[in-house]
């Protein structure tokens, strides 16, 4: 990729992974769907069930050959998220809580300014956190051993 096609990169991606959203441009215009996949270095999106284009495939060694139905990347500017209380398309916008929380809201013409949810299908870890120490990990005796009185300043280095 050459820098004029990396400058027109988005940089704060507003659409994700299992959102419901309505192809507003193409073949499938008017249709909604499911994001499947976000591919960020090219702009694009692929939407469950939307954009399909015949591919050919050929035999190879432990597949079958054939022609099949594929779902090809859309533009992300073809897609727009369905506003969960209106169930109409409509840009998205970012709004704090009181308590702090960084939240996705709907907005433009006719939006109903209500929060849009995190899709489920995020939260959901594709690797699981490893629940026991392995042979690498520093052991909890040495991790909560106090190395530094505050009053006495020992256990500082001498510079």
């Amino acid at each position: 990729m050459g820098w004029k096609a990396a400058q027109r990169l988005i940089q704060n991606w507003k659409i994700l992974r299992g959102d419901n959203v309505m192809i507003i441009r193409g073949k499938d215009k008017g249709e909604t769907g499911f994001i499947k996949r976000v591919i960020r270095s090219q702009n694009r999106v692929i939407v469950e069930g939307k954009n399909l284009v015949k591919k050919h495939i050929k035999q190879g060694q432990g597949h079958e050959g054939g022609i099949f139905s594929v779902e090809a990347p859309l533009h992300v500017s073809n897609v727009q998220v369905l506003d969960p209380v209106t169930g109409k398309p409509c840009k998205t916008g970012i709004r704090y809580l009181e308590d702090g929380t960084k939240v996705r809201v709907s907005r433009g013409i006719g939006a109903s300014m209500s929060i849009i949810p995190r899709p489920d299908i995020l939260k959901i870890r594709t690797t699981p956190r490893p629940s026991v120490a392995g042979p690498w990990d520093t052991p909890m005796e040495l991790v909560l051993e106090k190395t530094y009185d505050p009053k006495t300043g020992k256990g500082m280095p001498d510079l």
